[in-house]
């Protein structure tokens, strides 16, 4: 098939970089273009398939710590981002090798739990196209106001176009002004039926959110600082899917969280693969929560996080009688 015109300098940007190993200002030199026009094009190569680093993610599981952060938390894999120190933002690693990983995980006729965040929506953004069949991406949790960013029904249509899937939105919205309305809400027969499919997926995506004024819960406007920090004093740890879970990975008892629709923490178990993506380490606490309540199997971390995590195991491993 004939290169469209359109795509030359796109498939000129990638030989030059890829295969010569010329300097992205060393591209932009011999293409006579600017340097954030090749980081662009390089950027449209990975996702177009027109490169494919297939390898990268064995690397990362063959990685000593992975295989002993593995047998501590009893978790059946974990993928560990390195340090780059020539990286302004070193959580972009990350997100890179969780998208790697994510569609590694995927097979055809899969189906697929999405939370929302950053971190959710920045994996969907770097991720590869791939035309998977018979894939459908389930959204896990209700819908947030327009104008938040990284909402749950764009983290799911994202994903979903990535990989040429069917996708599934949830027409609710995340948490509702009374307990009595959101009663009633899941009582409906398609909020119902959509809350009971989602133990039928194959593989979950999704993050962990702090419980602190940072936390997305609050940025978006569902909850206030003052109540955040409220729910904190009362135990709170972590927040997936849009709920507020413990330090022991349960779901709190408060009425935001019978407030909220989204997946049961029960149905999230059942999923066969639940992948956590981490990218600051400011998530310690939370992350030792989701895990400490089983809804992590895989893992992608940065090496910082990593030791934080061995080291905790370690020294729980040494107070155990």
């Amino acid at each position: 098939m004939a290169i469209r015109p359109a795509e030359q300098l796109i498939h000129k940007a990638a030989w030059l970089y890829y295969a010569h190993g010329l300097r992205q200002d060393e591209v932009a030199n011999q293409l006579n273009i600017s340097r954030a026009s090749v980081a662009m094009y390089l950027r449209k190569a990975r996702e177009t398939g027109i490169v494919n680093i297939s390898t990268s993610t064995q690397l990362f599981t063959d990685d000593i710590m992975a295989r002993r952060l593995e047998d501590a938390l009893k978790l059946d894999a974990v993928w560990i981002a390195p340090e780059n120190a020539y990286l302004a933002d070193p959580s972009t690693d990350i997100a890179v090798l969780a998208a790697s990983v994510f569609l590694e995980l995927v097979r055809k006729g899969d189906r697929i739990g999405v939370a929302w965040g950053r971190t959710v929506y920045t994996i969907a953004d770097i991720m590869s196209y791939a035309d998977l069949q018979d894939v459908t991406v389930v959204q896990l949790c209700g819908n947030l106001g327009a104008p938040y960013s990284y909402r749950p029904d764009q983290c799911t249509m994202e994903i979903a176009r990535r990989l040429n899937a069917k996708g599934l939105n949830f027409y609710a919205p995340l948490v509702l002004s009374t307990e009595e309305l959101a009663q009633g809400l899941r009582a409906e027969p398609v909020i119902r039926d959509q809350l009971s499919g989602i133990s039928d997926c194959d593989l979950a995506l999704y993050s962990i959110g702090a419980v602190d004024a940072d936390s997305h819960l609050v940025k978006c406007g569902a909850l206030t600082a003052a109540e955040m920090a409220a729910l904190r004093k009362e135990g709170a740890a972590g927040v997936i899917a849009g709920q507020i879970i413990d330090a022991g990975g349960e779901l709190l008892d408060c009425s935001y969280n019978r407030r909220v629709i989204s997946a049961g923490l029960a149905s999230l178990r059942v999923i066969g693969k639940r992948l956590m993506v981490v990218q600051e380490d400011s998530k310690f606490e939370p992350l030792l929560a989701a895990i400490a309540g089983g809804l992590c199997t895989h893992l992608v971390v940065g090496a910082h996080m990593a030791q934080r995590l061995l080291d905790h195991a370690g020294a729980s491993a040494e107070k155990a009688p």
